[in-house]
């Protein structure tokens, strides 16, 4: 390689690329973090709003909560629960049944201990984004990346033409690889040709990714006809899912707010008359309405919210795993690994632990590299 300390580059900060540029930090590696987000989080992210009242609020828009039952990942777990980046959310749980419009037993008390990040779901991809040898860059699109093989480096492009830097080793966590063809929803292609990694480009491709839309809702008063403070719907073609994130340790009870998630029925019809493209307004507002609408149908919700907005998640979460056994993907010829949530299981656990496979593997990859050069 061409620098003593290694440098990597890890593409995207959802949990996986904090959780693989934190390790690979601790094991003397230089770290760059680049992000389109305004900050880290990914589907982990936090929506922060301001009312036209003045009144700030904020919403787990993405991932409600996670559980951990992997013992590596326990571990983990346990560390950032002695820093307090989590919390365990201690409340009821269960299913609404929307053709008797009553509560039943989901089970759901019995499950896995749900945890959450504090003071936000984000707050554990923000405090490993800003560990010693972790640099943060958000705001920054990727557009192009290079590899050089007579120098054994990656060059990166930015999206507005700017040369970002050069890097030993890189790790891309979103679908920034992808087929020949394939453009994101804003029209870009993606920044890394697959002609440069053909032995991740069939295994890329049968990603199936899900899509939703979220609802934020804030009210001045408590929901009183909600007995519990998260729930599946039952028998909805609408909703699937409604979470209370004020009721969330560490959060603010000034106005009680909730997140309501759309089924995968509802969201696919929507983009289907849409289109492809980026929600506009008027589809968010109608989203915001007719998902409403199916909560108030209820009887759950008999009051009206003084907030109200809609968010769509086009693909950021995948239906299938490809890398169960490896825990994450990388191209052999040279030190490129791919990891996230489509490479182990499609939740949280699933991303950290292809997030700290990822990291060991890049590791062997440019001792590998570095071998290579020397000789």
């Amino acid at each position: 390689m061409t620098s003593v300390v290694p440098k990597v580059a890890v593409i995207g900060c959802g949990i996986a690329g904090a959780v693989c540029a934190s390790n690979l930090a601790k094991n003397g590696v230089s770290v760059t973090v680049f992000d389109l987000g305004r900050g880290p989080g990914g589907r982990m992210s936090q929506r922060r709003d301001i009312t036209n009242e003045g009144k700030e609020l904020f919403f787990d828009h993405g991932a409600p909560y996670f559980t951990i039952e992997n013992t590596v990942v326990l571990d983990v777990i346990k560390e950032w629960k002695s820093r307090g980046l989590i919390a365990e959310w201690k409340e009821k749980f269960g299913a609404f049944d929307c053709i008797s419009k009553s509560f039943i037993d989901s089970g759901e008390e019995l499950s896995s201990r749900k945890y959450v990040g504090i003071p936000g779901m984000n707050s554990i991809c923000k405090a490993l984004c800003n560990e010693p040898g972790v640099e943060g860059k958000f705001g920054v699109g990727v557009a192009k990346m290079e590899w050089a093989v007579d120098q054994k480096t990656f060059s990166l492009i930015s999206l507005d033409g700017k040369f970002l830097g050069n890097f030993d080793g890189l790790v891309a966590t979103d679908k920034i690889l992808a087929s020949p063809g394939f453009t994101y929803i804003t029209g870009q292609p993606p920044p890394l040709n697959m002609n440069l990694a053909p032995q991740l480009a069939l295994k890329i491709e049968q990603i199936p990714f899900r899509s939703y839309f979220v609802l934020m809702l804030a009210f001045s008063e408590p929901l009183h006809a909600i007995s519990v403070k998260g729930f599946s719907f039952i028998h909805s073609e609408v909703l699937s899912s409604a979470f209370c994130d004020s009721s969330k340790p560490g959060r603010s009870s000034a106005s009680e707010c909730w997140v309501l998630h759309s089924t995968e029925e509802y969201a696919k019809k929507v983009i289907a008359d849409a289109g492809r493209k980026k929600a506009s307004e008027a589809t968010l507002a109608k989203v915001s309405e007719e998902l409403l609408l199916d909560f108030q149908r209820t009887g759950l919700c008999t009051s009206q919210p003084y907030f109200m907005k809609a968010h769509r998640w086009g693909s950021a979460f995948p239906s299938a795993s490809i890398a169960r056994e490896d825990k994450c993907l990388w191209d052999t010829t040279k030190p490129l690994v791919a990891c996230g949530d489509f490479c182990v299981s499609p939740n949280v656990e699933g991303a950290i632990q292809s997030g700290l496979a990822a990291a060991s593997k890049l590791m062997e990859l440019c001792r590998n590299t570095s071998e290579t050069t020397s000789n």
